[in-house]
């Protein structure tokens, strides 16, 4: 069993920073591939960056690029996501996940991760 815990969402105005961390507890390991996802109104869950752990590897997608820095810290158990220049349209729940299994150096969709938390809110406002 893995637990995992996000925390970090709030409200901020359009071009600010937020950063989300995501506490793993439990039987952890190393070697998961972790991920954010998020979840705006009415959308369907995407994906916002991945990182392997097993190499520090990590992928993200276009619209969050250059914009969104994943980043990983075994030794306390906890991911995290650095988001800069945020938008509006970042507005969303974002979910950490988890998942024994390496999906590879791109996307990867949520039901390939069996660990999930409860999510941390995100609002940008205009």
């Amino acid at each position: 069993q893995v637990q995992l815990v996000e925390s970090g969402g709030g409200l901020v105005q359009a071009g600010g920073s937020l950063r989300l961390s995501c506490a793993a507890s439990g039987r952890t390991a190393s070697r998961y591939d972790m991920a954010w996802f998020r979840q705006g109104p009415g959308k369907e869950r995407d994906l916002v960056a991945r990182i392997y752990l097993g190499d520090g590897s990590t992928y993200q997608p276009d619209s969050v690029k250059g914009r969104f820095i994943i980043s990983g810290d075994n030794t306390k158990n906890t991911m995290y996501l650095q988001m800069n220049s945020l938008k509006p349209e970042d507005t969303a729940l974002y979910y950490c996940a988890a998942d024994r299994l390496y999906k590879g150096y791109d996307y990867a969709s949520p039901d390939e991760y069996e660990y999930w938390g409860q999510g941390t809110q995100v609002t940008v406002s205009s």
